[in-house]
């Protein structure tokens, strides 16, 4: 297909990206530490770290790592909120030369045995608020090192033992646990500081980052992220925001950094490229205490808003939230899921900013397409491609459909990952051999190169931001003795774009819906939980008895 989209993209955005110029993610972090290390790197419960400071922690925490033993290339887990350790831990683990696994840490025993098995992970850095998980299977994963964080860590002496006397005595949010050998984050950063980083010897083509996802369909599975596809992600962004900020001037720009750096969305767009353009992220940990986040937001001049529908709304909905200043905000990055125009509107009018919309998944590092950096109205559009990437909109047989017609959203670029940790036959499902990613999402695109997502393909619900797969739902679901069918399919929803909803035939005609949500809580994280359940004598299926959950979607 042509290039449409070309001749639409703003003066001084490159049609191509040079990505050769870094062969690790490690050493572009280096350079920025080395080339703003006076600068804020980031900010969390008042508490700053300069870039020097980042460079030493990071340092320390990389070297103690190398001092277990691990081999090159040996994954470790984190598992934490938004907080100062967070950005510390990716740095450490990229520069000791391993990979990243970054894990919800409101995950289940269960979700959490699955990825830290499926991933290998040798090593994890956990918050104590969520250790007693960990405590739970432990032994039945390949985990030998575990590195016990606290809220209050690097936040200081006075001010870390008063936020950690609140978290654990006061608010309770830390149940007991025992993991014995492990070691708490400040005394590893301590004992590092004394030991030698050795240089990791990793090129473009060794694995960065694990980040699982459950791809089209399925189990959750490790997206595998090279070196080479964050590298280009992170300029293909840095290039993209351009003509909204100038990321080469001594002005530095500030980040909000309220989404979860756990997720794809925050990691390249917060994290990555906050440190690639020496700016300072102010790290939100609990997003959902609006009137918390909008006091953090008042002391702060942000620059550039990375959010998504949910939360955008929920701020603008916030009397507090529209006393504040925005008159220093370039630029809201709207992702992760669609963007509500009755939103974005609301968004505008109060903040005189347009979100800019964009596209991307796990398995594209995330960002594939994204409306212009200086837009001046909501398009509704996913954008387009950026720089060095192609979408190509396809039918079944994976041929290009004319232009204005709908077909699978298929993404190539350097950003598209390697593929599904050790799942080639997964893998093989999803890429096409002209070397396409093929996204499960279905789309127009427009004479501009524009696209617009008109459904979704596969069977994914998606809350939040968050995927959620019917398969993984049922088949918890089907572990209850009472069940004895289950579906999942997603509904509309104002707050979350879309939730489950379980549809069950009983086997015990006693069973309640309290019941079985009772069981579903122990099972899955709460975005995966179903939010209606439906009773049923029976659920429609193809004549070999597969269950067809396109007949349970409301017509």
């Amino acid at each position: 297909m042509e290039k449409l989209w070309l001749k639409h993209y703003p003066a001084g955005v490159p049609a191509e990206i040079d990505s050769t110029q870094y062969e690790t993610v490690a050493q572009v972090l280096e350079e920025s530490m080395k080339n703003y290390a006076a600068r804020t790197a980031f900010i969390c419960m008042g508490k700053s770290i300069t870039y020097a400071q980042l460079d030493a922690a990071s340092r320390s925490l990389g070297a103690w790592l190398q001092s277990r033993g691990l081999a090159p290339g040996s994954r470790v887990a984190l598992m934490m909120p938004n907080i100062m350790q967070y950005p510390v831990c990716v740095a450490a683990v990229l520069r000791a030369g391993y990979v990243v696994v970054n894990i919800n840490p409101l995950y289940t025993p269960r979700e959490l045995e699955h990825q830290l098995k499926d991933s290998g992970a040798e090593a994890i850095v956990i918050i104590e608020n969520f250790a007693t998980t960990l405590e739970k299977i432990v032994a039945n994963t390949p985990v030998k090192h575990v590195v016990v964080a606290a809220m209050g860590d690097l936040l200081g002496g006075l001010k870390g033992t008063l936020v950690n006397f609140v978290v654990r005595k006061v608010k309770k949010m830390v149940p007991d646990f025992s993991l014995p050998g492990s070691f708490r984050f400040n005394d590893v950063v301590s004992q590092g500081a004394g030991m030698t980083l050795k240089p990791a010897t990793r090129t473009r083509e060794d694995v960065a980052f694990l980040q699982y996802t459950g791809g089209t369909t399925g189990v959750s599975k490790g997206a595998t992220l090279l070196n080479r596809n964050i590298i280009a992600n992170m300029l293909q962004v840095e290039a993209w925001m351009q003509p909204a900020i100038n990321t080469h001037t001594d002005e530095q720009n500030n980040f909000v950094c309220a989404l979860p750096l756990y997720h794809i969305f925050a990691l390249t767009v917060c994290n990555m490229i906050g440190m690639r353009t020496g700016s300072c992220n102010l790290l939100i940990p609990n997003p959902r205490d609006i009137p918390g986040f909008v006091k953090e937001l008042s002391t702060f001049k942000f620059n550039v808003f990375p959010c998504l529908n949910t939360l955008f709304n929920a701020l603008a909905n916030n009397p507090e939230f529209a006393k504040l200043d925005f008159s220093t905000l370039k630029i809201s990055l709207g992702g992760g899921m669609a963007t509500q125009r009755p939103v974005a509107e609301r968004w505008m009018a109060l903040t005189g900013s347009t979100i800019v919309e964009g596209y991307g998944l796990s398995e594209t590092s995330p960002v594939a397409t994204c409306n212009v950096a200086n837009l001046k109205g909501f398009t509704g559009t996913i954008g387009l491609p950026v720089s060095s990437t192609e979408i190509a909109i396809r039918d079944d047989n994976g041929a290009d459909v004319p232009l204005g017609e709908s077909g699978e959203i298929c993404i190539r670029g350097p950003q598209v990952m390697a593929g599904y940790w050790q799942r080639p036959e997964e893998t093989a499902n999803v890429m096409t051999a002209d070397g396409y990613f093929k996204s499960g999402d279905v789309g127009i695109m427009d004479e501009s190169g524009a696209t617009r997502i008109v459904d979704r393909k596969k069977d994914m619900v998606l809350v939040s931001g968050f995927n959620v797969y019917p398969s993984e739902v049922e088949e918890v679901a089907m572990k209850h003795p009472g069940v004895l069918e289950a579906a999942v399919i997603g509904v509309p929803d104002e707050h979350s774009g879309e939730v489950p909803k379980l549809f069950v035939v009983k086997k015990d005609p006693a069973l309640t819906e309290a019941a079985l949500q009772d069981f579903l809580k122990e099972q899955l994280t709460g975005y995966k939980r179903p939010k209606y359940i439906e009773f049923r004598a029976d659920l429609p299926k193809t004549p070999v008895g597969k269950i067809l959950r396109r007949e349970l979607r409301p017509k």
